[in-house]
């Protein structure tokens, strides 16, 4: 017994025993929480109730059972769904002993979809589908055609018995229902009789009001968009969809019946129709018959040897409305060519190349539990069996349209399927147009004109399908392809048929490979234009929102990936370089000697300092922790100063400021030094007008003994620059400023560790530490080190 607890001034019971858990029974849980199994029980959850019934229906013709499926829309507001499967097992189960079909409607997770036998690839794999819609109904019926036999149940709320209709032709779930009693077994009753060789099931509900809100409306739309694509994804079934709410209306002009002849061509359809194009944007496809339209017991010839007007590629024109008479909508749905047809029929604008198709099988291990013959479940290693089915082709369009199945079960989110066949497209294309490059006039050199996945999904329609025995999802809602095992299969097929295919190695697709591939090369070049347009109005942004240093020479927006800045010393050379720099990627900052010695500095006297502050402005992307190397103005940084000591102490403090305030600039190789000469040989006799420069006086008299030893004659005064100032334009670009002809020598920091050491102790505020070091070293001096 439960202790009875106090109850506060709210009444509420303090107590907590076993009287206060409560059992939900069968299928009262799905009553008590139907979101917990369709979602919603608005729109959404009805929705979600016909997709169980229809999907039980598809995963028989997945088995190879089943090639007719017939949904039937009645006036009453009920759903049928009939299909020409093996039939629910009506004989009796040993464990509940109950029919198969009462196991199956009335039972969660019970089913033949866990016994691994009779299913091989299924859409539904946690056996709650039928017996859900059951108990969300006012009223289910349910026939089935076994053994030349029609086998009947009836269930009213998920709860089997048996009504008692007025009118048998128009059954309701307002008749009188006698229930089974609980705990004992409902007998099928046997209402007639069926061809010995047909098996079939019949599922007929009425949604119950009180479980659905008001809002919970019936969407025709979506029943046919779902219907279509199955119908693509399980090549020669038969989807049949019959609206009796529908009267004549005069809008069916859009519909039309296309057959299959064996060839897979349009052969036959309704009546002749007048010369018109179809208005709803879809159309039959090749390989494959889409039947949208039928008038039942009109004229048109139900044995289909009525010709039907064509158009110039054989395909059958929509059918002429007829308002003669009433009629049900029907609209019937059959493609033999599976997602080949399918990404036809989502192909919007111009090819660009035919449809390919990649496609096969391969086996793989998984670890899984089996249900044995004593009702346990055993861990065991199976083999299982992966069939890959990918069709896709490009058109001209930016968008791209993507569709993946697992089995017939959609995967918006992709998964392991995609990711396979993504890679390896995407690895595949690169290596075309890396061996293709100067045909493609691809750039390999810069390293921006590289393929990226997005360049070789536009304009790229696809549908990505396998099939495979109790796959895993990532969540409850089957978005996510989980199964690990068929990435690998799917990389492996795609690399194979796919790379022949895109190389042109594979008979016939040599010229289509050539257009997609001058596609995809194109959207890259876009991609990248793009990207040039965005950076000029970040560049122009950048100089709006702060004023640049009237000192700077800047370069012309536009050319972010190649632009280079010259810290140039001294007026002198600032107007030798302006001369001799192309102004289109080159720009020009002057300095006044020697900046400071940021080592020794605090912030504020670098803030205030207007050398530093201008070189930290112009670069743009900040300093400190707040450097970021991604707004950076300039490709390169090149410090041009005098090949002095003056100049290389100019260049330490200058560095001194990178490796501080802007370190990632010196650690992503975006510093460098110039390397200006230091003399200038004028060569006479037939050589007369020719000039070689040296970098050093050690190399200067090794050139001059190497001319004299090959009789070459050169004017005896020799010129010796002092500075940058001294050189022509012409000088400094040949020799320090044209990429086509210059030397310039990268800062690297191959140890940052040692640096950060070095630097404090050359420049820092500690002389006797450098003193000593310079003591110390002095017998290690290198002059081959010293760059002047």
């Amino acid at each position: 017994m439960a202790t009875t607890g106090k109850r506060t001034a709210g009444g509420r019971q303090e107590s907590y025993s076993a009287d206060s858990l409560t059992v939900l029974e069968g299928l009262d849980a799905v009553r008590k929480r139907p979101g917990m199994y369709i979602g919603t029980t608005d729109s959404q959850g009805l929705m979600h109730c016909l997709w169980e019934i229809i999907d039980n229906s598809v995963d028989e013709a997945l088995a190879g059972a089943c090639d007719d499926i017939k949904v039937t829309l009645h006036t009453d507001g009920s759903i049928e769904v009939e299909d020409n499967g093996r039939g629910i097992p009506v004989d009796v189960e040993h464990k509940t002993g109950l029919s198969g079909v009462e196991v199956v409607l009335t039972k969660l997770h019970a089913g033949a979809k866990f016994g691994n036998a009779s299913y091989t690839a299924v859409g539904g794999l946690h056996g709650v589908g039928s017996s859900v819609v059951n108990a969300l109904s006012s009223r289910l019926d349910v026939e089935v055609d076994r053994d030349g036999k029609t086998y009947r149940m009836e269930f009213h709320q998920g709860h089997p018995g048996a009504y008692s209709d007025a009118d048998p032709d128009h059954p309701s779930p307002d008749s009188p229902f006698k229930r089974t009693r609980k705990g004992r077994p409902t007998p099928l009753r046997v209402v007639g009789s069926a061809p010995r060789k047909h098996t079939g099931t019949r599922i007929r509900y009425w949604t119950d009001p009180e479980i659905f809100n008001n809002t919970a409306e019936f969407s025709y739309q979506q029943l046919i968009d779902r219907v279509r694509q199955t119908s693509f994804l399980v090549p020669g079934l038969k989807i049949t969809v019959v609206d009796e709410r529908i009267e004549s209306t005069g809008d069916l002009g859009r519909d039309r019946l296309l057959e299959m002849d064996d060839a897979g061509q349009a052969s036959s359809a309704q009546a002749p129709a007048p010369q018109q194009e179809e208005t709803d944007g879809t159309r039959p496809v090749v390989g494959g018959a889409e039947s949208l339209s039928a008038a039942a017991g009109e004229d048109a010839g139900e044995d289909g040897d009525a010709a039907s007007p064509s158009r110039d590629d054989g395909r059958a024109l929509p059918m002429a409305p007829d308002d003669s008479q009433g009629h049900k909508r029907i609209e019937e749905f059959l493609h033999t060519g599976g997602v080949v047809d399918f990404v036809d029929y989502l192909s919007k604008g111009e090819p660009v190349c035919d449809i390919w198709h990649i496609s096969g099988e391969a086996t793989y291990q998984e670890e899984t539990q089996r249900v044995g013959p004593d009702g346990e479940l055993h861990a065991e290693q199976v083999e299982r069996d992966c069939g890959v089915d990918i069709a896709l082709r490009w058109v001209n369009d930016y968008d791209s349209t993507i569709r993946s199945f697992v089995n017939v079960v959609a995967t918006p989110g992709g998964g392991m399927h995609v990711d396979g066949f993504m890679n390896a497209m995407t690895r595949e294309v690169r290596k075309v147009v890396e061996a293709n490059a100067r045909k493609l006039k691809v750039n390999l050199k810069d390293p921006h004109t590289k393929i990226e996945r997005d360049d070789v999904l536009a304009g790229l329609v696809a549908v990505i399908t396998v099939r495979i025995a109790e796959p895993q999802f990532q969540g409850q809602t089957k978005d996510v392809l989980g199964t690990a095992q068929v990435k690998p299969i799917v990389t492996r097929m795609t690399d194979d048929q796919f790379g022949q295919m895109i190389t042109g190695s594979k008979r016939g697709f040599k010229e289509q490979a050539g257009r997609v591939l001058e596609k995809i090369v194109g959207e890259m070049h876009a991609r990248i234009q793009a990207r040039k347009t965005k950076e000029v109005t970040r560049r122009k942004n950048a100089l709006e929102s702060a004023s640049m240093p009237s000192k700077l020479s800047d370069c012309m927006p536009g050319n972010d990936d190649i632009a280079e800045l010259f810290i140039v010393e001294g007026d002198s050379a600032l107007g030798t370089a302006k001369a001799a720099r192309n102004s289109a990627f080159q720009a020009l900052l002057p300095i006044r000697g020697k900046i400071l010695n940021v080592q020794k500095a605090s912030i504020s006297q670098i803030l205030g300092n207007k050398e530093c502050a201008s070189i930290i402005q112009v670069v743009g992307a900040g300093s400190g922790a707040n450097f970021d190397i991604s707004q950076a103005r300039y490709n390169k940084v090149i410090m041009m100063t005098d090949a002095d000591v003056d100049g290389a102490h100019i260049r330490i403090l200058l560095l001194t400021l990178f490796y501080r305030y802007m370190r990632p600039l010196i650690e992503e190789g975006h510093v460098y030094a110039a390397v200006p000469p230091l003399h200038r040989i004028s060569l006479a006799g037939k050589h007369k007008g020719e000039y070689l420069y040296t970098y050093s006086d050690d190399e200067l008299e090794g050139k001059l003994a190497e001319l004299k030893r090959e009789g070459i004659a050169y004017k005896e005064d020799i010129q010796r620059y002092k500075g940058l100032g001294e050189m022509d334009a012409d000088q400094l670009a040949d020799t320090t400023m044209d990429p086509r002809t210059r030397m310039l020598r990268r800062i690297r920091m191959e140890d940052a560790e040692q640096a950060s050491r070095i630097f404090p102790l050359l420049m820092g505020d500690e002389v006797p530490p450098r003193k000593r070091f310079i003591v110390e070293n002095a017998d290690d001096f290198d002059r081959s080190k010293i760059d002047t």
